[in-house]
């Protein structure tokens, strides 16, 4: 099984438990996320604003928001750029809710959480193929923290991925 077989069988695997007890396995996801919140107690997060297969983190950011410096994704070409969180939210070309754009640059960021359509044996993300996220994280300075999330567990022991995809510090899924 390569790469682009690997993603087309996880999304459709994804699609499917979009509508299988969403919100509690999304609830246990958000618990893990939090719990290493609090352990890990980073100054500011880099969220993102759930498509309809991905883990909603919604709840968390509103929770932190006041505590800590919550950034979202604002895509910008074939890559993004961070921005505040502040409301409110529009749709992009992409569908996906993301704040107005600010010129304000953010050097670094503590903890990234990032949502995955697989992840292989290299413990490396398999994303929608655009490979934003890779790109973003190339251009930091100061590594953070980088969960990756995901509703439905798809994993392969393979080593698929290339050796730009970026990694985790850890994944979480609700088994």
């Amino acid at each position: 099984m390569d790469k682009n077989q690997f993603r087309k069988d996880s999304l459709i695997r994804l699609k499917k438990g979009a509508k299988q007890r969403k919100y509690i396995k999304d609830f246990m996801v958000r618990k893990e996320v939090e719990k290493l919140i609090k352990a890990y107690k980073p100054k500011s997060i880099l969220f993102y604003t759930p498509l309809e297969t991905e883990v909603n983190l919604m709840p968390l950011i509103n929770k932190y928001r006041k505590k800590i410096d919550i950034y979202l994704p604002f895509i910008e070409e074939k890559s993004f750029k961070m921005v505040k969180y502040r409301l409110p939210l529009k749709r992009n070309n992409f569908n996906v809710l993301e704040p107005k754009n600010s010129y304000f640059k953010i050097k670094n960021i503590d903890m990234i959480i990032v949502p995955v359509v697989g992840v292989d044996g290299n413990f490396k993300r398999v994303g929608f193929g655009k490979g934003m996220y890779d790109r973003f994280y190339e251009k930091l300075k100061k590594k953070p923290i980088v969960i990756f999330v995901q509703r439905e567990r798809c994993f392969t022991h393979k080593k698929i991925t290339n050796d730009y995809d970026i990694s985790a510090d850890f994944y979480i899924t609700p088994n």
